[in-house]
């Protein structure tokens, strides 16, 4: 199984064809700058790399020209004879150019000479100067150019860069590259986009989770929620903001998923993979993979993130264990099932809400009108789609995404469409919880969803559940613990969503055919209840 990389839901990248643009002198190629190539390269750093061989003609090409303007970082590697090359020299002035105009990110490296060698021009960049002024000094132009040179190495030197020389090189990589990290994979913005809306308050909640008093404690923070709330996003744009922070980030995709197809084993390789930037990493068995994950993360301070966890075993089978990881070191856990996370022994988990009507409508509008505000004759039709969302993001993406584009008449059909047979995409999601439950479970939740209402007492709808033959503390417990209802105020309440899910699953055999179903329901009015179900 090939390691699968994370894909960045908050990319920054604007209209960068390149995260980085590195200027060097060939006599660093096939030593320090090849090994800072190749850990960029493992961090998913995007960098230009010239590979043209020196001595090469009096212009810089344009495709070199546009890269430098393309690139959102540079990095100048300044070596003992860097300056004698004219090439580097005009590199290093369109680099200071781009720097001005636009704010493009300069980072100095000097690499066996001093910071100060370069920023007064002395020894050998003083020398290489005085031949390049006495070679031109019968052409005004080229000499205009030389004091261009000198003003823009004078400017990328003064900045705050590394001085490497007679320094470990492997180490001084691993910092330059931390913070080219920070650069191109910035902070979640304090003003959200359509994509993220809602997300701040749960970013900040999860953040004091994370921290504890001590630094040097292994914390483990679980996320959970219904299916389509969010839980994943929440996680991804969580590890974008603070993995930086850590010697080995790892976030690993869909658990469950690679559990079913590999095993622990696969799990183990995505987290090894990850850690050690390998593109394959050999584990023959669970004892080889357990003693490796012992040994590598226990000196390390390591950000985990293991998404859609739906079963204890995966976690136990794959050895995360927060006793083998590094001073300070944080494991997240997404899970819709509650109960594995305290069974784990988390810290602390967060419980993503439903979104306010306020985010809802912001994310709502952002997909069906591309816009911050709810288009003219739209009104009353965006009231009816939100009512039938309910906050939940999954149901307010997929609906706002089809309705787009799409006239009044056409809204009206579909909204009316949607309540006699919702889309796929949502119960798809909503399912996956339903299909995970033990046979039991599975009926209170159908008798749930279609005989009672959110505002039922809780002792009444167990003394029913008890009148059918189930167990309703502990069932309801499960389906409370796997996110499919919740408590509240001494009522047990269920997405609207999920009740249509319960619903739809009782009809779905036979469709047109409702004495062929295991529940019959009416609407009924408070104070009175009939159903009838067929055992």
């Amino acid at each position: 199984m090939d390691c699968m990389r994370i894909q960045s839901t908050l990319s920054h990248k604007k209209n960068w064809n390149y995260d980085v643009f590195v200027s060097f002198r060939g006599e660093t190629r096939n030593n320090f700058t090849d090994h800072l190539f190749d850990a960029l390269h493992r961090h998913g750093i995007l960098a230009f790399r010239d590979n043209t061989k020196l001595d090469k003609g009096e212009v810089i090409s344009e495709g070199l020209m546009q890269a430098i303007e393309g690139s959102q970082v540079f990095i100048v590697v300044f070596s003992m004879d860097y300056a004698s090359s004219r090439w580097c020299l005009r590199e290093l002035a369109k680099i200071a150019d781009c720097n001005q105009a636009t704010g493009q990110h300069v980072l100095p490296i000097f690499y066996d000479v001093s910071p100060a060698e370069v920023r007064w021009q002395s020894e050998n960049y003083g020398k290489a100067f005085l031949k390049h002024e006495q070679r031109y000094k019968h052409d005004a132009d080229m000499m205009e150019q030389v004091r261009t040179w000198r003003r823009a190495l004078k400017m990328v030197a003064d900045l705050s860069g590394w001085d490497v020389k007679d320094k470990p090189q492997s180490a001084e990589i691993e910092k330059i590259v931390k913070v080219v990290t920070r650069i191109v994979n910035p902070k979640l913005s304090s003003s959200p986009s359509n994509d993220i809306v809602g997300m701040q308050s749960p970013l900040e909640e999860l953040e004091k989770l994370l921290v504890s008093d001590s630094h040097d404690d292994v914390r483990v923070v679980g996320i959970s929620g219904m299916g389509g709330i969010g839980k994943s996003t929440l996680a991804t744009i969580l590890y974008e903001k603070i993995s930086h922070q850590f010697d080995v980030p790892c976030f690993v995709d869909d658990v469950s998923k690679i559990y079913e197809s590999y095993g622990p084993l696969g799990i183990q390789k995505q987290l090894l993979c990850q850690a050690f930037k390998e593109e394959d990493f050999p584990i023959w068995n669970l004892s080889f993979g357990n003693n490796l994950i012992q040994t590598r993360f226990r000196t390390r301070k390591a950000l985990i993130v293991l998404d859609n966890v739906d079963q204890r075993i995966q976690l136990e089978k794959s050895a995360i264990k927060r006793e083998w990881l590094g001073k300070g070191s944080r494991i997240i856990i997404v899970s819709r099932d509650e109960h594995i996370l305290k069974e784990y022994g988390a810290d602390g988990v967060y419980k993503v809400k439903l979104l306010n009507d306020e985010n809802a409508l912001q994310l709502f509008c952002g997909k069906a009108f591309k816009s911050n505000h709810v288009a003219k004759d739209y009104e009353s039709l965006t009231e009816s789609a939100l009512a039938y969302a309910k906050g939940l993001p999954l149901a307010i993406r997929v609906l706002g995404t089809f309705l787009f584009g799409r006239n009044v008449s056409e809204w009206s059909s579909a909204l009316v469409r949607l309540k006699e047979r919702p889309t796929k995409d949502i119960m798809d999601v909503l399912r996956i919880s339903f299909d995970g439950l033990e046979d039991m479970e599975k009926e209170i939740f159908l008798d749930i969803a279609c005989f009672f209402r959110n505002d039922d007492p809780d002792d009444y709808v167990k003394d029913i559940l008890r009148i059918r033959g189930f167990h309703p503390d502990i069932g309801i417990r499960t389906l409370i613990d796997k996110s499919l209802i919740t408590f509240n105020s001494g009522n047990f309440v269920m997405h609207d969503l999920l009740r249509e899910l319960g619903r739809s699953l009782v009809r779905e055999k036979s469709p047109k055919e409702p004495i062929k179903w295991s529940r019959l329901w009416v609407l009924r009015k408070r104070g009175y209840f009939q159903y009838k179900s067929i055992l």
